[in-house]
């Protein structure tokens, strides 16, 4: 039986408009679905880890459980239908609560893996820096240490070596979770060329080795509180070299012990390292810390001094003095203020003091 073209009209017309009610209505429920359960603010980011393996209904219960979704199953749909759900690759993703789940699946889609922030402080030891990173899960420690301490990954860097303190450059970083401590270094080494590159010319020019420029960097961003003494530390080292005396630098001692705590009297003696500036004479065998731009700059461009000698004040600063006499004086002003305020460090410069004599 033919159907006239009016009842086809009246047939297409309520189907069509079926249809359209269906998508809206469909529509409006995966929006309310999806909604988020808490409006939290835009600065709290909410950290989802997909691991390696997980499947799309592992990461929909994830995501439930973070509250970002309602329903489980309305997700696992969408990322049917966008073609997402066997895109997800593993790591962590940072979510804010006002992202739609569209956005959500583009982030998994592309991979858009959260970066960890860190910071790198000037002055970091590799075994500082180690720390650092297992604490913010970039990588474990041992595995950084067996390639920072290994002589043969420093040559494959064309560094001097034997370890890569002194070239790990101090900075802030964004690193995954779970990098490969290949990866880190690589990027903190190509830092420190990068920012080498200013200064090597002026090195190059001054007849002064890369190694060489480090270390005394490394001593005086250890010694150095305030910046702009930074290169009167540099060119009391500079000078003492020239002259043939030793450095004696306590930070030295410190890298060698491991530890940058005030020293005693007995480790200036005690501490039988290669480190020990006080009773070896010339360069510590590496730098004794990663030292920043600034530092290194002071070596190159040390203040035009003649001072050889100088003692903390206790306030960061320093006394400078151009002989053995007025070192004294200054060590016997910075004991009497001590003893006026009670601070029985006075007994120890006194001490350090005598060390100084012998060496001379």
């Amino acid at each position: 039986m033919k159907i006239s073209r009016y009842k086809k009209k009246k047939l297409i017309i309520p189907l069509f408009l079926g249809i359209l009610v269906l998508t809206l209505a469909v529509s409006w429920i995966s929006n309310s679905l999806f909604k988020k359960e808490t409006i939290k603010s835009a600065k709290e980011p909410i950290i989802v880890e997909i691991e390696k393996g997980d499947n799309i209904f592992k990461v929909a219960k994830k995501l439930k459980e973070k509250g970002l979704i309602k329903s489980e199953l309305f997700f696992i749909l969408k990322a049917f239908k966008t073609g997402t759900y066997n895109k997800i690759k593993a790591g962590e993703y940072a979510f804010y609560p006002s992202q739609s789940v569209e956005e959500v699946l583009t982030f998994f889609k592309e991979g858009k893996i959260y970066l960890h922030k860190i910071t790198i402080p000037e002055g970091s030891t590799i075994w500082q820096i180690a720390d650092i990173l297992e604490k913010n899960k970039i990588c474990k420690k041992e595995e950084f240490l067996s390639l920072a301490e290994n002589p043969s990954v420093a040559e494959s860097f064309k560094l001097p070596g034997p370890t890569l303190e002194g070239y790990l450059y101090p900075d802030t970083y964004f690193f995954h979770k779970d990098t490969p401590p290949q990866v880190v270094i690589q990027t903190m080494i190509e830092n420190f060329w990068k920012h080498w590159g200013k200064f090597r010319e002026v090195a190059e020019k001054q007849k002064k080795p890369l190694k060489k420029v480090i270390i005394l960097a490394s001593i005086v961003e250890k010694e150095a509180y305030y910046p702009e003494e930074k290169p009167i530390i540099a060119a009391v080292y500079l000078n003492r070299l020239k002259k043939g005396m030793p450095l004696q630098a306590d930070p030295t001692i410190n890298y060698a012990l491991r530890d940058f705590r005030r020293l005693t009297y007995k480790d200036y003696y005690s501490v039988k390292s290669p480190y020990n500036t006080y009773l070896e004479d010339g360069l510590p065998p590496t730098p004794i810390c990663n030292p920043g731009e600034e530092s290194i700059k002071a070596v190159l461009f040390p203040a035009k001094v003649p001072y050889l000698y100088f003692v903390a004040k206790g306030d960061g600063s320093h006394y400078f003095s151009k002989t053995y006499k007025e070192h004294l004086e200054a060590i016997k002003k910075i004991r009497n203020n001590k003893e006026s305020t009670g601070n029985s460090n006075s007994t120890l410069i006194s001490e350090k003091k005598d060390i100084e004599k012998e060496n001379l």
